[in-house]
């Protein structure tokens, strides 16, 4: 599928996804029509990655470096959050002044490899990966068309450092925290992005729905955003009854302060721990809680999509949205017009179906 062939930026587009996990950005790249490789050291979301046909190079993002993608038009990388994440340690939070003092000393082309070791989680420091291959590319004379980072908000300081680096190498730059239920995605989270383009104007997507609101009507608010999407709508084809949700965690980080809400909501953020949440029918009876396709189908992976490996539901939960991902490609592009809700529900509610070649095959039960 190839809807936006007539784009002149997205016919000759390739995209190399740092961190790209079981492939969230690349399923979005490919209902766009865009070629994507990705970078992923974690053996298990690689599994899912080739059954799901998507081009995958398994390794370090540290090892490798933009001349080894040299037909690669645009970066794009979400690194790990798990150490500035408030459901993690903190470990990266702790670590912020370090790092924003890390991107100006890049900034002046110093090598900071040895800065970066010296942080108690390795993870850290992977979050400056992204500026390293765009500064190496730029210094090469070969700079991205386009950039899009995504991490957890509180990166946002990180992606501004980079941003005020960025826009000293020609690039026009925007940063901001978007809702993912403002872009239709059924569940609520918060996701820390910058979009750039290299001598070209760029801004933020526009929400399509409306924000979720503990209590609220879904079908009150701007007149011109839609509702927003609920859990009994993304899983109409297997929960066909009516549910509510008991989160596994607490909020604001009180972990006997666990929220409910019901199917006619958005879910809770999906994390790796999705799978401990627990589910009950309307009459209170608690029954099975979320498989694994259906809590990918919250993150709006289709609901086919070939889930591999031992921790899937960790997978699920490291992934950005497809359909984010979709709004900030598109955004990237400068085509946000042409996302409708009928093509959602036709890239997503028609299923998984890029085959995967016989040779990836191979090993991957």
């Amino acid at each position: 599928m190839t809807p936006f062939s007539a784009a002149s930026d997205i016919a000759h587009a390739q995209i190399v996804d740092l961190f790209a996990g079981p492939g969230g950005l690349d399923v979005a790249a490919h209902w766009l029509g865009i070629p994507v490789v990705g970078i992923e050291w974690d053996r298990e979301a690689c599994m899912t990655r080739r059954r799901a046909g998507l081009e995958t190079c398994e390794g370090d993002v540290r090892t490798f470096s933009p001349a080894d993608f040299p037909d690669a038009t645009m970066l794009a990388g979400g690194p790990p959050c798990q150490t500035f994440t408030v459901a993690g340690t903190g470990a990266g939070r702790v670590a912020l002044d370090a790092v924003l003092k890390l991107v100006e000393a890049m900034a002046q082309g110093d090598d900071v490899s040895s800065r970066i070791a010296e942080f108690d989680d390795e993870r850290t420091g992977l979050v400056l990966e992204p500026l390293r291959w765009a500064l190496q590319a730029h210094k090469a004379g070969a700079s991205y068309e386009a950039i899009i980072l995504e991490q957890v908000p509180a990166v946002l300081p990180v992606w501004e450092a980079m941003a005020r680096v960025l826009r000293g190498i020609g690039y026009s730059v925007v940063t901001g925290v978007l809702r993912t239920e403002e872009f239709g995605v059924p569940q609520t989270r918060r996701r820390a992005i910058l979009i750039a383009r290299h001598n070209s104007s760029v801004v933020l997507p526009i929400s399509t729905h409306r924000p979720y609101r503990k209590g609220a009507n879904r079908e009150s608010g701007a007149s011109d955003r839609k509702p927003w999407n609920t859990m009994a709508g993304a899983l109409e084809e297997t929960r066909g009854y009516e549910f509510s949700v008991v989160s596994n965690y607490g909020s604001g980080g009180d972990p006997k302060a666990r929220g409910r809400r019901n199917c006619n909501e958005p879910a809770f953020t999906v994390t790796g721990k999705i799978s401990r949440n627990r589910v009950f029918d309307a009459n209170g009876v608690e029954v099975e809680r979320f498989t694994s396709a259906e809590a990918g189908r919250l993150q709006t992976f289709p609901l086919n999509f070939p889930w591999r490996g031992s921790d899937i539901a960790q997978q699920i939960g490291n992934a950005i949205p497809p359909r984010l991902g979709a709004h900030i490609l598109a955004a990237a592009f400068g085509i946000s017009d042409l996302l409708d809700e009928q093509f959602f529900v036709q890239v997503i509610d028609s299923g998984w179906s890029r085959a995967p070649e016989i040779s990836d095959l191979v090993g991957v039960p």
